[in-house]
């Protein structure tokens, strides 16, 4: 997938705003990546999704589906970045990059935490995160803590 095939806006919508099909593509993405393609079999729908700070964040491909996508949550003392996934056929665009972006124009000067898997944190210090904390594994992946400040 070229990035000419992708929206060149990212969306962000709060749960409420998603209709029915949007949030159906939504879910089967990070399910098809996160559970299917890691082999992580875990509560990917954990509840957070549709609370009333949280804003859903995605890219559009061709078809309309969802070719990379992030959630950003209020949490206490800013906001929390998760969820990060690029659909299998759209990786290597940059599309990652746009999404990060469009997060951080969201949550503005707010201190911002992720949880990146580990091979994917030089990524993130790109975007002004830093390590804080020690490696731990989640689901079998390693995965390091990060702050923007």
């Amino acid at each position: 997938m070229t990035l000419s095939m992708v929206d060149t806006e990212p969306h962000v919508a709060a749960f409420g705003e998603l209709d029915v099909h949007t949030l159906y593509a939504l879910l089967k993405l990070r399910v098809d990546v996160f559970v299917v393609e890691q082999a992580c079999a875990y509560p990917e729908l954990d509840g957070r999704d549709a609370e009333p700070g949280t804003r859903h964040v995605w890219l559009a491909g061709d078809s309309s589906a969802p070719a990379a996508y992030l959630r950003i949550l209020d949490d206490p003392g800013g906001a929390r970045i998760g969820r990060v996934v690029t659909a299998p056929h759209a990786r290597g665009g940059g599309l990652a990059g746009r999404l990060m972006q469009a997060a951080l124009r969201v949550v503005g000067d707010r201190t911002t935490r992720l949880d990146a898997q580990t091979q994917a944190a030089g990524f993130y210090t790109g975007y002004g995160f830093a390590a804080d904390g020690p490696e731990f594994v989640e689901d079998g992946i390693p995965h390091v803590p990060m702050v923007r400040r």
